[in-house]
């Protein structure tokens, strides 16, 4: 019998024996997953950016472009291979440590409500600090995925922190006569989130310094008393711009565009354009809550507006 023959015989015997043989288990689907957080220097500062999760809803139309057809959102986002009909909404609150002091700039959704997102504590210990280590908390407006975080089962959950926000944001949400009407949710959640702080809150305004280096810059419209924050280390700067924009293509393409959220429609398309203005004359990067995680990124003027650039190496050299 040749030796081809035998080859032959025993490669079919192989064959006939691992048919036979029960298949290894697959490795179990494991879902989705994502960085928790983003680390930077700025001059002396170290940036922070951290993921409190997402929400999919359906949109970016009518949300964003309000006052333009269906067509003219799609046609727009298509452009950047986006669905016309589903978009993600991610939060990313922003932590500053001075060397001196940590500042939390947002607090998140707060535990519990609202299914995939409320994980700041969590993240916290990522990395590596404690609640009880934050020192400064800054609220840039009182949107309930900003402030729910602030109280954890009737208790501060950063029980060491003084507060910071401005004082037009205060004024316009603590009285009771808000309580009913279109501001009921907010004004109810400042109620049993933020009254309870009052005594420990500072009020700024426009100008004023939160600690050196960081200074409060208005961006009303959103809601009356909405701000940014300039940061400012050894030369190197960032702009913290909480909701001034949105969606990374549409409220930054189309400042113009009208966006459910907003509670001054022309009030905040005008600071839209005043603060990105500024960011991309002096390229400087800024933290987005609403930017695709992680959340910093530069503009540069395009058209009618500006073309969102995320951050890739910049900030790591």
């Amino acid at each position: 019998m040749s030796k081809l023959i035998l080859s032959r015989r025993a490669a079919l015997a192989g064959l006939a024996a691992a048919a036979a043989t029960p298949a290894l288990a697959k490795a179990p689907m494991m879902g989705l997953s994502r960085p928790s957080h983003y680390r930077f220097t700025l001059g002396g500062f170290e940036v922070t950016t951290l993921f409190d999760g997402a929400i999919q809803l359906d949109g970016p139309h009518p949300i964003f472009g309000q006052d333009q057809t269906a067509e003219a959102v799609a046609e727009l986002t298509a452009q950047y291979l986006l669905p016309s009909d589903k978009m993600e909404i991610g939060f990313t609150p922003v932590i500053v440590n001075t060397g001196d002091e940590v500042i939390l700039f947002d607090t998140g959704n707060g535990a519990g409500r609202r299914p995939n997102a409320g994980h700041i504590r969590a993240r916290l210990a990522d990395v590596g600090l404690t609640p009880e280590q934050i020192d400064v908390i800054v609220i840039t407006h009182f949107h309930p995925d900003h402030i729910g975080g602030l109280m954890e089962d009737g208790a501060p959950a950063y029980p060491n922190a003084r507060y910071v926000t401005a004082s037009a944001e205060y004024d316009f949400w603590s009285p009771e006569d808000k309580l009913t009407g279109g501001t009921e949710r907010v004004a109810k959640l400042t109620q049993s989130n933020v009254i309870p702080l009052a005594e420990k809150f500072s009020f700024i305004k426009d100008g004023d310094d939160v600690v050196t280096g960081v200074t409060a810059v208005d961006a009303s419209g959103h809601t009356p008393g909405h701000m940014a924050y300039h940061l400012e280390s050894d030369g190197r700067r960032l702009m913290v711009c909480a909701d001034a924009a949105n969606h990374y293509v549409v409220s930054l393409e189309r400042p113009d565009w009208h966006v459910r959220f907003d509670m001054d429609k022309e009030g905040a398309a005008a600071a839209r354009k005043k603060l990105f203005g500024m960011i991309a004359a002096d390229k400087i990067p800024f933290a987005g809550y609403h930017m695709p995680f992680p959340a910093v990124g530069y503009v540069v003027e395009m058209g009618p507006g500006f073309h969102y650039v995320p951050a890739s190496y910049q900030l790591n050299l």
